[in-house]
């Protein structure tokens, strides 16, 4: 029996049978690679390439110069680019931090902890996932102006803290872990944030790990709290001043090629987030936690 699943389930080695799939996964990635290598060849294209007729997919003539243009176009304005990279760093980090630090103590309440209307807020926070943003952006900027957070840091915070889907999948991790072994703990004398800590952390990594990501690609691409709360140019955000930067060129033309590095530049760091965190996300997808 071990023979057949160590061979079977489990194959040290690649059986000729085995090939298609690996043809069929190989020309699944590639096709799916093309539209980040579309990036980065729009990236590095002259503005004789970029409007080019039929557009050709990859760069004949790759060049830094929408890099330079990008840098020498931010270095004469009157705030400096680096402004408004300090603000996105500052709010994506807190956002991240926060975001995997509330949703992660929440779902350990929900699922292990019993008080009142415990049912209540979770089926409220399962109504939440069917709301878009655009559903709420009035009432929130209501209650955003009523708390003094308009022309504040904290404007770019608190509204987005609130992860609907990162509660209800740290949630569903929590719910593997058997309540014999928190009912252990407690009887040897922890309290639930030692339980918290030591017991559910370990268990729900994977899925905090998805949902730093979602945290991180929600604040760093966020260009809404920057439109709406935000009336000072130094409080707004890089992805609000890279979407804004294009359209106040006089040279529309040229411009485009500063779009397509101010683009790549925005996705990179997704991109690296990502590759770092791909193995959790796949364990999260797996719903892997204690068997």
């Amino acid at each position: 029996m071990s023979s057949f699943h160590g061979n079977k389930v489990n194959p040290t080695r690649m059986h000729k049978s085995q090939f298609k799939f690996y043809l069929f996964l190989i020309s699944l990635s590639a096709f799916m690679i093309l539209p980040i290598i579309f990036m980065f060849s729009q990236s590095l294209k002259p503005i004789g390439e970029l409007f080019l007729y039929p557009p050709r997919f990859f760069v004949e003539n790759p060049t830094f110069k929408n890099f330079y243009d990008l840098f020498n176009v931010t270095s004469v304005t009157v705030i400096p680019m680096t402004r408004f990279l300090f603000n996105s760093i500052v709010v994506t980090g807190s956002v991240v931090f926060l975001s995997i630090t509330i949703s992660a103590m929440a779902g350990f309440a929900l699922s292990k902890l019993e008080f009142k209307w415990k049912k209540v807020l979770f089926e409220a926070n399962i109504i939440a996932l069917m709301f878009v943003s655009a559903a709420v952006t009035i009432p929130r900027y209501f209650v955003v102006d009523t708390l003094g957070l308009t022309d504040n840091l904290l404007g770019h915070i608190i509204p987005v803290l609130a992860m609907p889907v990162g509660l209800f999948l740290i949630k569903q991790f929590v719910d593997q872990i058997p309540n014999e072994i928190i009912q252990s703990a407690s009887i040897d004398g922890a309290t639930n944030f030692t339980i918290f800590r030591k017991i559910v952390v370990p268990v729900i990594m994977p899925a905090m790990a998805t949902v730093s990501i979602l945290a991180f690609q929600m604040a760093w691409n966020n260009t809404e709290t920057s439109e709406i709360y935000m009336n000072k140019e130094t409080l707004r955000t890089f992805a609000f001043y890279m979407t804004t930067l294009t359209g106040n060129l006089e040279n529309k033309v040229a411009g485009q090629g500063i779009a397509a590095a101010a683009a790549l530049i925005m996705f990179v760091p997704n991109l690296i987030i990502f590759i770092f965190m791909q193995s959790r996300v796949i364990d999260t997808m797996a719903h892997s936690g204690i068997k």
